[in-house]
């Protein structure tokens, strides 16, 4: 066979097998009825337990707000009493001793309201402070909802390698049980030696050891599928990466790190909580101004006396002038409690900028994978095919056949696994910069908005019902 024959054949081979990997690792369009990424994160994204977990509880945070406002509220007792009461009394004067008895049946309604009228601004402060709780939830309802989508792409593209490299071991078992076939038949014919027989038979068990692993991986993949998507996988779809929704730069994804990812935006409301919970404890040393007003109504209060009413209108100012010193240690904790959370944050945004940096070296590092691969499958492919052509005129050994085999089948394995890993990292600097987001992907779902339950419940003055109609 000439040299351009060997070439052509050798090209025509790549290109058959770069197909079978395109196919197992889903990246032909026009697949009928697939799964598709975009599908799996919105599954994820509606379904996935954590996730409704953490909404339930921004749900509860929201709560803290009506609860707050309830300071500027008034308080309203209704009392009632009723009973039976025996009275006794004896008057004496210096001539005559008077004696009184009597049963009779004392009964009373009165209603008491309560206005606080100033307690050192610890309402109002209370009131802002419950705000910030509410933001630094959503960030957090955030930072869940960026794990829980990059856990799907994840555990998407970890299922789709899976397939792919299932489906190269087994061809590659398919084809080294066939050169064991061939090696055979030569021994027969006494061109080679048992053991030329001996290094095929070894290969191939060699081959059925990595099937099971890979079988074994590939379990264990949709297992995970199944864990975070929550439904069973089915015939997977190509997957693109989303670089494009990411800074162009290094530099302008730092800074988006810093300033958008979950992590720090949460620690800036933590900030927030925390100084106002400062202002709060300082308001304990105010002076507290109330008003109360009673209304009472009672009837039968006394055998002589049939009914009675009373009304008043009460004012009290209280001023703390010492309170045993609490007052004050709490202050002081609330303020170290404050540097230690604006540390925090410090720490917040270096951990964003260290993500930020390892997420775009993994992804620069990926691009260069899969162009060194694609090379390294285009030379093994060549390579197999000249040692296939030596051995047949005696210039290479068995051995040599079998090692261009496995040097081409570890070349495709690597070149799937540096696909999912450009996709992976994609999502992750995605993730890192703080713009992993439904909304940012336009994912085929409803978005889930906490400000809706909260306008629903922040005026609300009573009602135990909660919106959802429990």
């Amino acid at each position: 066979m000439s040299r351009s024959m060997i070439a052509m054949t050798a090209a025509l081979r790549h290109k058959m097998a770069l197909m079978r990997i395109a196919v197992a690792f889903g990246c032909l369009p026009g697949l009928a009825h697939a799964d598709t990424l975009p599908w799996a994160l919105a599954q994820a994204y509606q379904n996935n337990p954590q996730l409704n977990s953490q909404r339930a509880i921004a749900r509860a945070t929201d709560e803290n707000v009506p609860q707050a406002l309830s300071g500027y509220r008034p308080t309203v007792s209704v009392t009632g009493t009723s009973g039976r009461k025996y009275e006794r009394s004896v008057a004496q004067t210096a001539r005559t001793r008077t004696v009184t008895k009597g049963t009779f049946n004392p009964n009373s309604v009165g209603i008491t309201g309560t206005q606080t009228l100033f307690n050192g601004f610890q309402t109002g402060n209370s009131v802002r402070q419950a705000e910030s709780q509410v933001s630094a939830a959503r960030e957090t309802l955030r930072l869940i909802e960026q794990n829980v989508l990059l856990n799907a792409a994840t555990a998407y593209m970890n299922l789709l390698r899976d397939t792919a490299i299932l489906e190269l071991q087994k061809k590659n078992v398919e084809v080294l049980a066939e050169q064991l076939r061939q090696t055979r038949d030569r021994f027969t014919v006494g061109e080679v030696t048992r053991t030329d027989v001996a290094q095929a038979e070894s290969r191939l068990a060699a081959g059925r050891s990595q099937v099971a692993n890979a079988e074994s991986n590939f379990i264990a993949a949709r297992a995970f599928y199944r864990q975070v998507i929550g439904v069973e996988p089915g015939k997977l779809a190509p997957a693109s990466p989303v670089d494009r929704l990411s800074p162009a730069t290094l530099r302008g994804a730092i800074a988006s790190g810093e300033s958008r990812n979950p992590n720090v935006t949460a620690a800036m409301f933590g900030i927030d909580v925390q100084a106002l919970q400062v202002k709060i404890n300082e308001g304990a040393l105010f002076p507290t101004l109330t008003v109360t007003a009673n209304a009472e109504q009672r009837w039968n209060v006394s055998p002589n006396v049939v009914e009675r009413f009373e009304g008043s209108v009460i004012g009290q100012l209280s001023v703390p002038i010492y309170q045993g010193g609490s007052e004050y240690a709490t202050i002081r904790q609330s303020k170290e409690t404050l540097a230690q959370t604006r540390l925090d944050m410090e720490t917040a945004r270096d951990q964003a900028r260290a993500d930020v940096v390892q997420a775009w070296g993994q992804l620069d590092a990926a691009k260069a994978q899969i162009l060194a691969t694609q090379a390294q499958v285009t030379a093994a492919e060549i390579a197999l095919n000249g040692v296939r052509e030596e051995a047949r005129v005696g210039q290479r050994t068995t051995l040599d056949v079998l090692n261009a085999q496995q040097e081409l089948v570890n070349a495709r394995v690597a070149l799937v696994t540096a696909q999912r890993d450009r996709v992976v990292a994609s999502y992750t600097l995605l993730a890192a910069v703080g713009r992993l987001s439904p909304v940012i992907l336009r994912l085929p779902s409803s978005i889930y908005d906490p400000m809706v339950h909260y306008q629903q419940i922040r005026d609300a003055w009573i009602g135990v019902r909660i919106p959802d109609g429990r």
